[in-house]
């Protein structure tokens, strides 16, 4: 199973000893979790990913409760804390037009508003300010500030990124 997964939450830790895990949500739409009938456990970390079915889901404050075929003591729950809450990315909530998931941009072509090219999208970096694409290209890596004032068009269908960076920053 290497398909790309969407990360909508991530389990803390268990909740009773009826094997119950208490997930924080990572998407903008907690109520969608009440829509999932299976989603992948994803072990980042060991790259493993299993499929469970959700037979229960309740809010508890800002945190959801699931409850998982096969997982029915606190034990079994407690094995599946730290796992990520994953479904497939055909699955990702729709986004308005002009918005778009950081994995739809990796591998995307970046150039200058000139056209120059300047490399490819390999990663996003999470900043406080804003985000930061990571654009590579044979020789270099660049950080560019995914603002509206640098990033002029996103075309994904043409897996292409325009910018009009300022003076200096592809130089950095």
């Amino acid at each position: 199973m290497s398909e790309r997964l969407v990360v909508i939450g991530a389990i803390t830790r268990t909740h009773g000893l009826a094997g119950e895990v208490r997930v924080t949500p990572m998407t903008d739409d907690p109520a969608r979790f009440g829509g999932v009938r299976e989603c992948v456990l994803w072990d980042a970390a060991h790259e493993r990913r299993e499929r469970y079915r959700i037979t229960a889901v309740r809010p508890q404050g800002t945190a959801i409760l699931l409850t998982l075929a096969g997982c029915d003591s606190a034990e079994a729950a407690a094995a599946l804390v730290g796992r990520l809450v994953a479904l497939p990315a055909e699955e990702a909530l729709p986004l308005a037009p002009g918005h778009f998931y950081p994995w739809q941009l990796e591998g995307c072509r970046v150039v200058t508003e000139d056209g120059r090219e300047v490399g490819r999208v390999t990663g996003i970096e999470r900043s406080s300010a804003q985000d930061l694409w990571v654009v590579t290209d044979e020789a270099r890596q660049h950080l560019i500030p995914a603002v509206p004032e640098i990033v002029s068009e996103v075309d994904l269908a043409a897996r292409r990124v325009v910018i009009r960076p300022p003076e200096g920053l592809l130089d950095l």
